[in-house]
């Protein structure tokens, strides 16, 4: 498959948000095609929208008549007015911001902080010193006591991005934690 410009992801991603519906088998992109065409009277073939979804290998780039009815689909007038409002929507662009936080910086060995997150996950960590800290309460989560890893900060309404964790002496693939809704609590306990 071609790789896709960041803005048609973004596209496709937001296509699919309004469908509210997964694209995964042929019969998928024949209900969404024939939905385009009795809903809005947008014609876009089965074939182009598997291609578009990675569903078939393809070469080829999108033709902007496709993209312009998909823009239109989610409420822009065509894909170069959607693009537009990438480039100047605060939601797409990087920004400051504040937030309840917990840095590294500020603890010292021995410390001990709890973090949560939806739907009901809890850990107690104790810092190690060096960024590291060691899980030693786990409820509802996949991190494990005993498990180490590293990180600089924790911010409330953020997700936990971790590039490993260390578990009994191997390092795991990167984790992430709250990634729909972010950190909901973060205490220093001592």
């Amino acid at each position: 498959m071609n790789e896709l410009k960041p803005e048609i992801m973004e596209l496709l991603a937001l296509v699919g948000k309004k469908y509210s519906r997964n694209l995964l088998t042929t019969t998928d992109f024949d209900e969404f095609s024939l939905h385009l065409k009795s809903e809005h009277g947008y014609l876009i073939s089965t074939s182009t929208l598997k291609r578009l979804w990675g569903y078939v290998n393809d070469t080829h780039q999108p033709r902007t008549q496709t993209l312009d009815l998909l823009s239109r689909y989610i409420g822009f007038t065509c894909f170069s007015d959607f693009c537009h409002h990438l480039k100047t929507s605060t939601m797409y662009n990087s920004s400051f911001f504040t937030t309840k936080q917990i840095q590294v910086q500020d603890l010292k060995p021995g410390d001990e902080i709890e973090i949560g997150w939806s739907p009901n996950r809890y850990l107690r960590l104790q810092y190690h010193g060096e960024a590291r800290f060691q899980v030693i309460d786990s409820k509802q989560s996949k991190l494990r006591r005993g498990d180490y890893f590293e990180t600089a900060c924790f911010l409330m309404g953020q997700p936990l991005l971790l590039s490993y964790i260390l578990r009994d002496n191997q390092k795991t693939p990167p984790f992430i934690a709250g990634r729909n809704g972010g950190l909901t609590l973060i205490n220093q306990l001592t």
